[in-house]
């Protein structure tokens, strides 16, 4: 498969350089989506030999996300891994998750509860919570929901009607494509905090799960 690793990034100038140059040691080619950064998030990607998808304005993690994966397919790239940009994610699991893809998995989620020493009690709280609900309407096992770390295969991604723009879209990724029949796969990863600011809104955010959550069930009862 060729794969490009796809990073939505939104004020991450002092660290997506960081991110950038870690994924450059496993993949050529890396795609920076600069969701409207008013800093220099760009220009630091750029610097650090990743090509820039800039978006006016911003749009949102799931509207930056979408659009470089489209871009990627567009490019010709049959699979791309998805990280963060603010350097959570361990570049050192992308050849394990290629592998997992290779292997037949559609969707391989680089799953952190497998060792949560190091992650807040908040966080290990939500996203067991989120991923018990996930695994419950997906019918099979989801071991960390939440996490922007995913290798993907790109063409089992284009007939999924994906409508969220925030981070809820990574939730809404999930169940459509388990309802479509797409095969999950996990590769555990470190569990990495730093000083970063997370830009997860709790109330905001637990609401746009929910809606999601609504959404599918309600698929699910006019079927």
């Amino acid at each position: 498969m060729k794969a490009i690793a796809v990073i939505p990034a939104y004020r991450e100038e002092g660290r997506v350089g960081k991110v950038v140059a870690a994924a450059r040691e496993y993949l050529a080619d890396v795609l920076v989506v600069d969701d409207g950064a008013p800093d220099g998030t760009g220009a630091e990607a750029t610097r650090a030999g990743a090509s820039v998808l800039r978006l006016e304005p911003n749009r949102g993690k799931g509207a930056a996300l979408l659009a470089g994966l489209q871009e990627a397919r567009r490019r010709g790239f049959d699979a791309a891994v998805t990280l963060d940009a603010d350097g959570q994610h361990d570049a050192a699991a992308i050849p394990a998750m290629l592998a997992t893809l290779a292997r037949g998995a559609d969707i391989v989620i680089g799953t952190r509860m497998k060792d949560v020493r190091g992650m807040p009690p908040q966080r290990i709280f939500s996203n067991t919570f989120t991923s018990v609900v996930i695994s419950v309407l997906a019918g099979r096992l989801v071991r960390d929901s939440q996490t922007g770390y995913r290798a993907l295969r790109l063409a089992a991604l284009e007939r999924l009607p994906l409508v969220r723009r925030g981070f809820d879209l990574e939730s809404e990724m999930l169940l459509k494509a388990a309802r479509a029949g797409a095969r999950i796969g996990h590769v555990p990863v470190p569990t990495i905090y730093g000083d970063e600011k997370s830009k997860i809104n709790v109330l905001a955010d637990t609401y746009r799960f929910f809606r999601v959550v609504v959404a599918d069930l309600a698929e699910r009862l006019e079927r």
